[in-house]
């Protein structure tokens, strides 16, 4: 299976030293974890990494292409999870919706939990409507039209209501919990609400 990846954007540029660009990313990484995305400046991060300012703009354009950066390999830690947990073989499409609902919810809240300064980078981001954000929203919907379209050749789903429809009312109803921003407002419900949501959702899709 290949590794899921997120692509973002602001793109990186200059050289395609890929250690130098890592270091740059190390170093941001930590430093939004001590200090927070929007204390931080590239001054700080150049500082920290021993380089100059304008030799970290020939990686990257700017401090939100370093944040894109972060934030694209902390949103596909959660894609990673979801499609190990739905991409399990004899499974049905039941099944796998609640696989998905219940790890997308666990994933983040975990995330929130053990890094909230890295968190908050994706909360910023989905505030933003950064591309990194924006291609893990779309990553989810796609796992959701998948699960719907198997759910229904195999007869568990419902036909009558457009496919396109159905998959945007789920995106929807998922929302509160799929999005970092909203899901940092709905921390007290993350633990009832993996089965709640299902099985509502589930419910409305029963042929």
């Amino acid at each position: 299976m290949n590794q899921p990846s997120i692509s973002s954007s602001p793109s990186p540029r200059g050289p395609a030293d890929h250690d130098i660009r890592d270091q740059i990313v190390a170093a941001a990484n930590e430093h939004f974890s001590q200090y927070g995305y929007g204390k931080t400046t590239v001054s700080d991060l150049a500082k920290a990494i021993g380089f100059s300012k304008a030799y970290i703009y020939k990686f990257f354009d700017s401090k939100q292409a370093i944040g894109e950066a972060i934030c694209a390999n902390c949103l596909a830690e959660i894609v990673a999870a979801v499609e190990q947990a739905i991409h399990v073989e004899d499974l049905s499409a039941t099944e796998r919706f609640r696989r998905l609902v219940k790890t997308v919810i666990a994933t983040g809240v975990n995330l929130f939990f053990n890094d909230r300064k890295l968190y908050d980078i994706a909360a910023f981001a989905a505030s933003e409507s950064w591309p990194s954000s924006q291609a893990y929203d779309a990553r989810i919907k796609r796992f959701v039209l998948q699960i719907v379209r198997e759910g229904r050749e195999s007869g568990e789903f419902e036909r009558k209501t457009p496919l396109d429809e159905t998959v945007e009312a789920i995106h929807l109803a998922l929302r509160p919990f799929v999005n970092p921003l909203l899901l940092q407002y709905n921390l007290d419900f993350v633990e009832e609400a993996p089965t709640l949501t299902s099985n509502l959702i589930l419910r409305s899709l029963m042929p």
